[in-house]
Parts: C-alpha cells; sequence; structure tokens
C-alpha cells in the first residue's frame, strides 16, 4: 500500500522545476495557462524570483500547487506510472489543494485561483508584525499543550503544527511567544523564531476564515479519485460536504500532521511518494516511521527511479 503527499509552504525556492520546464512541454503548458489564469507572471516568479516576491503568501500558495501538479501530471502522461492507484492522498495545509486538485476532486485553473485567494486572505488577515511562529524542537504536543494550559493566564499561544516526535510549530501574536519562548527555554526545551510574517493555523486567523467560507461554497468539487486525509481531523474525508467545511475550518486549525501519517500507516501504507519541492515531509515521515519507504520526487532522474510497492 501506498501513499502519494505534498508538500505546503516554506518548501519554495527561486528556480524550482526550472529543468523540467526546460525539458518537457507539458510543464510549459502548465505554467503559461497557470500565468493566463492570475493575470500575472506567477512562472517567472517560479523560474527567476526575486526570493522576497516569491516568498509573498499569495504567490507562495500558488507556486507551489503549481509544480507539484506539474510533477504529479508529468509522471501520469509522460511516464506512465498512475498514482492514483494511491491507497491515500495527504498534503500539508496548502498541499491539501494540490491533494485535491491531483485527485481530480478540483480543477486546475479554480485551484490556482483560491490559493492565490487563500494566501492573500491569510497574509491580511493580522497586521504585519503584530503575529508569528515559533519551531519548537524535540518535545512532544503533550507536554507543549500542558505548558500552554498551565499558563494561560499569562499568554494566548496556539499549536499551529504536529509535525513529528520532535517538531512542532505554535502560533500567536509575538508578545505572548516571547513570554512562551522565555518558559520553553526555562523547560529546556529547544525553540526558534520562525521567519514569516502572520500567525498562521490559529484563530487570529478568523478574517481569513470568513474569506475562505465565501470563496469555498463557489466552487464546484467533484468526488475524489482517491481518499483524501484531512490536516484538521487527521482523519479520512467521506465527501464533498465534509470537504468544504473542513478546508474553511483548515485555516484556523491544527496541521495534524503527525497523526494524519500514523493513520495511514496504521491502515497498512508501507511507501509514501512526496511530489514537490523540497522534501520536507519526507525528513518529518522518517521522524515518525523511519521503517517506511519515502522517496521525495523533484526531478525526472527522481520519476525513473519510482518504483511502486501496490
Amino acid at each position: 500500500m501506498f501513499s502519494v503527499i505534498f508538500p505546503g509552504q516554506g518548501s519554495q525556492l527561486v528556480g524550482m522545476g526550472k529543468d523540467l520546464y526546460n525539458k518537457y512541454s507539458l510543464v510549459q503548458n502548465l505554467f503559461k495557462e497557470a500565468d493566463d489564469n492570475l493575470d500575472f507572471s506567477l512562472s517567472g516568479l517560479v523560474l527567476n524570483g526575486p526570493k522576497e516576491e516569491l516568498d509573498l503568501t499569495e504567490n507562495t500558495q500558488p507556486a507551489i500547487f503549481l509544480l507539484s501538479y506539474s510533477i504529479f501530471k508529468l509522471i501520469k502522461e509522460e511516464f506512465c506510472i498512475d498514482l492514483n492507484k494511491a491507497n491515500f492522498f495527504a498534503g500539508h495545509s496548502l498541499g491539501e489543494y494540490s491533494a485535491l486538485a491531483s485527485a481530480g476532486s478540483l480543477s486546475f485553473s479554480d485551484t490556482l485561483k483560491i490559493l492565490k485567494i487563500r494566501g492573500k486572505a491569510m497574509q491580511s488577515s493580522v497586521p504585519k508584525g503584530e503575529g508569528g511562529m515559533v519551531a519548537v524542537l524535540g518535545s512532544k504536543v503533550e507536554i507543549i499543550e500542558n505548558i500552554i494550559a498551565e499558563n494561560k493566564n499569562k499568554y494566548e499561544c496556539f499549536i499551529a503544527n504536529d509535525n513529528s516526535d520532535g517538531q512542532i510549530v505554535l502560533s500567536g501574536n509575538i508578545s505572548d511567544l516571547e513570554k512562551m519562548m522565555y518558559d520553553l527555554k526555562s523547560n529546556n526545551i529547544k525553540n526558534i523564531k520562525l521567519p514569516v510574517s502572520a500567525p498562521f493555523h490559529c484563530k487570529l486567523m478568523n478574517k481569513a476564515t470568513m474569506v475562505m467560507n465565501e470563496e469555498i461554497s463557489k466552487l464546484n468539487f467533484q468526488e475524489p479519485k482517491n481518499t483524501l486525509i484531512s490536516n484538521v481531523t487527521g482523519k479520512e474525508i467521506n465527501n464533498t460536504n465534509e470537504l468544504k467545511e473542513l478546508l474553511v475550518k483548515q485555516i484556523e486549525s491544527r496541521v495534524r500532521w503527525r497523526e494524519s501519517v500514523l493513520l495511514m500507516i496504521n491502515k497498512g501504507v508501507k511507501q509514501f511518494i512526496e511530489i514537490g519541492p523540497g522534501k520536507v515531509l519526507s525528513g518529518l515521515i522518517k521522524r515518525i516511521d523511519k521503517n517506511v519507504k519515502v522517496s521525495a520526487i523533484n526531478t525526472d532522474e527522481d520519476i525513473k527511479l519510482i518504483n511502486i510497492n501496490e
């Protein structure tokens, strides 16, 4: 049994996919279609930068999706490997949209447009400089939950990502995060402030939730070809109505990546194939269970090495 997984924000890099773009007309056509759909040169940003613009959330989100989807289509159409035979699809935050499009639930153009809107709404939900995120390393989610609960009168922080054993990400206002960072340090728990300008996946994103509630309702979702695992619940999504609700909730909810991976493993998955830039999810999965097979697909050489154990 195998699963296909799609990365989220933070995996972007100027020049990602350039070799594939130069080599395959399928990729060139998708990049052009993206530019036409968004009325600006997303392809130019992906291939040539500048980094500052690519790193803007409203650009990062459609950019990572564009590359993930291009690689997915390339694998299927040029290399004749059908990843829709996968037992599960899952994505990390915005990667969930890459999973949806690749599973045939959402069209390419709708996914691009909704991610542009999502990125813009998330970026503008909190004034720049007021919110942030902190990575907590080498601890367990239960320990961090206890620290938050015990200090709820001192500060309000939220677990934004439960990525793996030993990697948790917090969100909150800068002043609250700094107080919690002090407490973490007092408990000998390593933590690092992340270079992001907004507190994603917590209730401070409420304005973005309202935007997405309206925008998601306009989209036409098909029943996906593959079983999707939700970030919000860490469980299987049963139908398109539930899917829409969860995509709205996702904005303010914890990304339950560790739980999602454990669910797939417990259901018999022995192999994960990561489609998109970087190898972040592959690294996280190896921390969750070092016995499963993991491969990250970034180049056509990677594609040639795909060996599916169904």
